[in-house]
């Protein structure tokens, strides 16, 4: 039974409840004939909601409103201000525990509940969305990234068209989100920002449950502070340049440069080896695999530890900054550029100045000047990789994308070749190549120098016989010549180019292939088996009829 949805029962309500719309399998009919565009839902769901009692609220809401608009006709300004003091509010927390009863859930479902909170922290203070949700949605995904970087629970990152792909491992849970650029865009017409807004409405209560939660795990602060006692101080002269103390403050936290207090001091101690015992049912072998993993999650971890990045003006950067930091490193910038720089360009102790221009006017001789992308390949491949290939005005390798797991028989990239022989502490093939490319050249000279030692010995006797005046002998062996097939050789390309076409397939595209070539595989196989009981009936019917005749003889 499908029913539409009433005006006290809203798509609002429906949102926030989980309620998805069904489309039915005769829509004309349950339409009643009518073939206009509308919006069905299970009369179950419908009769469900009707006992939420936020209606309620939103019936309040709806008459504050009609009150409120009748107030500005009148020109009552009293009484606006009156209204708008005694606006009618509502909570959903009772629906954030209804739809997650556990925390790990919550975390589970955080994915899209960052990726909106990003998005609507980008956005402009115009009048497509109210500027104290933009604000919340920029202090949300600002905790999430300081708790981030507090746990350094970061695996992959990837540089795409749309955005900045993260990936961490949260209490378990693998967590993937997308951060825009922090390009000017204009918002476009065709997207209701209604629904988007009611989206963000939930999204942002249950971000903020899982960010308390999570801090309470880590033993931190929340709200997060900044912690006074290492290198960032928190008064600084730039403090003089905000009208507020809390302004101030909220950019201090957003520069990701400062660590986060803790409710109770962490001790440093010598790291103890955990004892592992293997689960019910699980082998030795697939223990040793598990510790080998945790291993290389913990070498992951540290990284950048003790590198000192310092980036130029025309970088990202926010999102340097968040994974220099989830990995141990150290990071600054220019203090003219953003609050929260820790160290002055001209400090020595930098080791890597990360720059995006093809120049840069005054170097120094103690740092390696390279491009941005140098970080990000490094998180994805688990190791620092060799800075020759990302100095200034060296065209960059391709950025492959850590979400792509290649199978037995898949194309690999040369690159991804490469990066695996040096995760394994190997030298890639083309400095393997070049190598031996020398030593052919350092043997081929030695045999240059040999034959020439023997054409000069040869000379000198010839000059000695002619001399004598005697004869001089001179040898001829005839060539053979190599027959050649062309047809064969045609064949064989045509073979190396199908090979190589099949092997650059997308995944799709091979699925589809390889069941074109199994059906077509299989029909042979049939076509042969009916021809081999042709022959085999016909090869009867001539036994019967030589019997026949010999039988009338």
């Amino acid at each position: 039974a499908f029913h539409l949805c009433s005006v006290l029962v809203s798509w609002r309500l429906c949102i926030l409840k989980g309620i998805y719309p069904h489309e039915p399998k005769h829509k004309k009919k349950v339409n009643k004939g009518s073939t206009a565009p509308r919006t069905f839902y299970l009369l179950k769901d419908i009769r469900f909601l009707l006992h939420e009692p936020i209606v309620g609220k939103f019936r309040e809401y709806k008459i504050f409103v009609r009150k409120l608009r009748k107030a500005y006709g009148k020109a009552e300004w009293s009484g606006v201000q009156r209204m708008k003091e005694n606006k009618p509010a509502y909570k959903l927390d009772h629906i954030i525990k209804e739809r997650y009863p556990t925390f790990i859930d919550a975390v589970r479902d955080v994915d899209d509940a960052l990726s909106m909170s990003f998005l609507f922290s980008t956005f402009a203070r115009t009048g497509k969305c109210h500027v104290q949700t933009i604000q919340l949605c920029r202090r949300l995904s600002v905790e999430w990234m300081n708790y981030i970087i507090a746990s350094r629970s970061l695996r992959k990152v990837f540089l795409s068209i749309k955005g900045i792909y993260y990936q961490a491992e949260v209490l378990g849970q693998t967590i993937t989100w997308i951060i825009p650029y922090q390009f000017a865009h204009d918002h476009p017409t065709d997207v209701d920002y209604r629904v988007m807004a009611t989206f963000t409405e939930l999204y942002t209560t249950l971000l903020g449950f899982v960010n308390f939660r999570l801090y309470q795990t880590l033993n931190l602060v929340y709200p997060p502070k900044l912690d006074g006692q290492g290198e960032f101080s928190l008064k600084s002269e730039c403090e003089e340049d905000y009208a507020l103390e809390s302004e101030s403050y909220s950019e201090k936290l957003s520069a990701l440069s400062a660590s986060l207090a803790r409710t109770v001091p962490l001790v440093e101690d010598e790291e103890a080896e955990l004892d592992l015992f293997p689960a019910e049912g699980e082998d030795l072998e697939k223990m040793e695999a598990r510790e080998k993993i945790e291993l290389e999650q913990n070498e992951q971890k540290k990284l950048f530890e003790g590198l000192k990045l310092f980036l130029n003006r025309e970088v990202p950067r926010e999102s340097l900054a968040f994974v220099i930091r989830c990995f141990g490193g150290q990071v600054s910038w220019d203090k003219s550029l953003c609050i929260g720089s820790t160290y002055d360009e001209t400090d020595e102790t930098i080791t890597h100045h990360i720059v995006d221009r093809p120049t840069i006017d005054k170097q120094y001789i103690n740092r390696y000047y390279i491009q941005p992308q140098w970080v990000y390949d490094c998180v994805n491949g688990k190791i620092l990789l060799p800075v020759e290939e990302y100095f200034l005005g060296v065209t960059l390798p391709p950025h492959l994308s850590p979400f792509v797991e290649e199978s037995e028989g898949d194309y690999v990239p040369p690159e991804k070749l490469k990066l695996q022989a040096l995760q394994r502490g190997e030298k890639p093939q083309a400095e393997d190549d070049e190598e031996e490319e020398e030593e052919e050249e350092e043997d081929d000279d030695d045999e240059d120098d040999q034959s020439e030692d023997e054409d000069e010995a040869n000379l000198a006797e010839m000059e000695e016989k002619r001399a004598q005046g005697k004869s001089l002998s001179v040898k001829v062996t005839p060539g053979k010549v190599k027959p050649e097939n062309r047809m064969r050789a045609e064949q064989e390309e045509k073979a190396e180019e199908k090979r190589l076409a099949i092997m650059m397939m997308k995944k799709k595209e091979k699925y589809l292939y390889d069941k074109i070539m199994f059906g077509k595989k299989r029909h042979v196989r049939e076509a042969n088996k009916l021809a081999a009981k042709r022959k085999a009936h016909d090869d009867s019917n001539k036994a019967d009829k030589k019997k026949k005749k010999k039988k009338k003889c």
